[in-house]
C-alpha cells in the first residue's frame, strides 16, 4: 500500500486477519485500531487483488465455466429465476486460478465475450448445458457439456471445480452476514 499512518507490523497482522477471512471489526479489535480503518484497509486489499486478477495473462489449458448468483432473499424462486441476487460468471483453469466477473446478465453473448478476452483460443472449456453456453459451439474452444440431470461427471468431463469454488465463496462470504449490492459491484 501507499503511505500509511499504521505501522509495518499493524498492516502486516491486518493481512494476515485478512487472508484468515476475520471481519474488520474483529479484525480491528484484536490489533487496536479503529474499525473503519481495518475496513477501509480491507477494501484497499480486496481492489489490489482485482486490479491483479484484471491485469493477469488469459487462461489456457482446461478450463471450467459456470455463473452463479449471489444475494437476495431467500423467499420465491431460487437459481436463475430468482429476483434480487447478482449474477457472477467464473472461469477456473483446472489445477490453477479462478478468474469472476460480476456481469449484467447471463446471455451468451456476455459470456462469450468475457471468454473471449480471458482465455487462449484452442483451449478445453468445459460447461454445464445452460443454453447461453450454446454460443460455445462455433467458438475457436474445444468445447465439452456435462448433464448435470443426469451425472455430475465423466472422467475428465465435469465442472465441479468450480461449483466447489462458489460454494466456498459462499460459505465464505455467509459470515459477514451480506452486504449492500452496490458494494458487491464496485469492483
Amino acid at each position: 500500500m501507499r503511505k500509511s499512518r499504521l505501522s509495518s507490523a499493524k498492516q502486516t497482522r491486518l493481512i494476515e486477519h485478512f487472508i484468515a477471512g476475520t471481519t474488520a471489526r474483529t479484525a480491528a479489535s484484536l490489533i487496536g485500531v479503529n474499525k473503519t480503518t481495518a475496513s477501509y484497509y480491507f477494501q484497499r486489499l480486496r481492489m489490489i487483488i482485482y486490479q491483479a486478477t484484471e491485469d493477469a495473462s488469459p487462461l489456457c489449458g482446461e478450463i471450467e465455466v459456470d455463473e452463479s448468483y449471489f444475494g437476495g432473499v431467500r423467499k420465491g424462486r431460487r437459481g436463475r429465476g430468482a429476483a434480487g441476487k447478482v449474477p457472477v460468471f467464473g472461469l477456473l483453469k483446472r489445477g490453477g486460478k479462478v478468474y469472476t466477473k460480476v456481469i449484467a446478465n447471463t446471455k451468451g453473448a456476455t459470456l462469450k465475450a468475457i471468454m473471449e478476452s480471458k482465455i487462449v483460443p484452442d483451449s478445453i472449456v468445459y460447461s454445464d448445458t445452460f443454453g447461453a453456453y450454446n454460443v460455445l459451439d462455433v467458438s475457436a474452444f474445444k468445447h465439452y457439456r456435462i448433464n448435470h440431470s443426469k451425472l455430475f461427471a465423466d472422467r475428465k468431463n465435469h465442472i465441479n471445480g468450480i461449483e466447489n469454488f462458489w460454494n466456498q465463496a459462499k460459505r465464505h462470504l455467509r459470515r459477514f452476514n451480506g452486504f449492500q449490492k452496490p458494494l458487491f459491484r464496485s469492483f
